[in-house]
């Protein structure tokens, strides 16, 4: 005879499933590291506002340092280029175009840090020792924010020479479009390619290495996942400073395109990467080609120092933020 036997389906000593979380689209949205990608973009941003603000005065004395014609500083002391600034000047030449890097630098580091994320998430596999995919990673974070940054930053290098034609930003978005059209914008944007894909492939991976290693010396194996500020300024001052020595000779190319006919800078017919190698060569020799080295480095050492520890403070604080949320959301 058949019997009930939905009751041994209701013991009570069976173990009950935990309540499952309702679906919420923003957890669903969180990226590797806990954070979602609208937070590596405001992140880098912020990150990328304090290196350029914090480092102007240094890129300026590169910039004069790097052109040619009758505008720029011809020796190769840094001593002199600040001297003949502030003789020009004043303190005030130092910021010259300070506004014009204050509208592309945001922009421009939000797209760098969040593709490069995305791409080191794609292409490592959850690997932090697959330096060939940070390099990759960091390559295409460059194209995508040199594409945005490249207008302003050419810009801002004209603002920057010495005896500049220009009353600010404005003035000379307006002139250069009416006289030159909305191609200079992007005079240089190969070479800028060209210049900060290897600048990046090393600087992310010597980065990613040098904080890994430092991590490693700097805390016992059970708590490798605590990085410190010390370990990002080190790993970042390290990796910038590599790269900038490495890249110089591109950086000259691009200063010369983005300067070019101004206060009687060299203007070039071709634009090509060969002729302004060439050009350089014949006035300054090889020698030329590393204009400006010194403060390249003094800017990129510090620079990424600060970009790199306000970037993984600006994650933390993501981090932080989205654990307590989600720990709201499952109770």
């Amino acid at each position: 005879m058949a019997t009930d036997a939905s009751p041994k389906f209701q013991q009570a000593e069976l173990i009950p499933l935990p309540p499952q979380p309702d679906y919420s689209p923003a957890i669903a949205a969180v990226e590797h590291d806990g954070l979602r990608f609208w937070q590596f973009m405001i992140a880098g941003s912020v990150a990328g506002m304090v290196e350029h603000m914090a480092m102007f005065p240094v890129d300026t004395i590169k910039t004069q340092m790097q052109a040619l014609g009758s505008c720029p500083i011809r020796s190769a002391s840094v001593k002199q280029a600040v001297q003949s600034i502030l003789k020009a000047d004043g303190a005030r030449g130092l910021y010259r175009g300070i506004g014009a890097m204050a509208l592309g630098a945001g922009p421009a580091h939000a797209a760098y840090f969040s593709v490069y994320e995305i791409c080191k998430k794609s292409f490592s596999g959850g690997d932090p020792d697959n330096h060939a995919a940070h390099a990759a990673a960091g390559i295409c974070a460059t194209v995508a924010s040199d594409a945005v940054l490249t207008p302003m930053d050419m810009v801002k290098q004209r603002l920057q020479l010495g005896s500049s034609p220009y009353k600010g930003v404005l003035d000379c978005v307006t002139r250069v479009m009416r006289q030159d059209g909305f191609g200079a914008f992007y005079a240089s944007y190969r070479t800028t390619v060209l210049m900060n894909a290897p600048f990046t492939a090393v600087h992310f991976a010597a980065y990613e290495a040098a904080k890994r290693g430092l991590t490693e010396v700097s805390h016992s194996p059970e708590s490798l996942s605590e990085e410190t500020l010390v370990v990002h300024a080190t790993a970042g001052a390290a990796a910038g400073a590599m790269a900038a020595a490495l890249t110089t000779p591109l950086d000259v190319v691009k200063t010369q395109l983005q300067c070019q006919g101004v206060c009687g800078c060299d203007r070039f017919a071709s634009g090509s990467i060969g002729d302004v190698f060439r050009t350089i060569i014949k006035k300054d020799g090889y020698r030329g080609l590393m204009r400006g080295w010194m403060p390249r480095m003094l800017f990129h050492a510090p620079a990424a120092a600060i970009c790199w520890s306000t970037y993984e403070a600006a994650k933390s604080f993501f981090q932080d933020s989205n654990n307590g949320n989600n720990i709201n959301n499952v109770t």
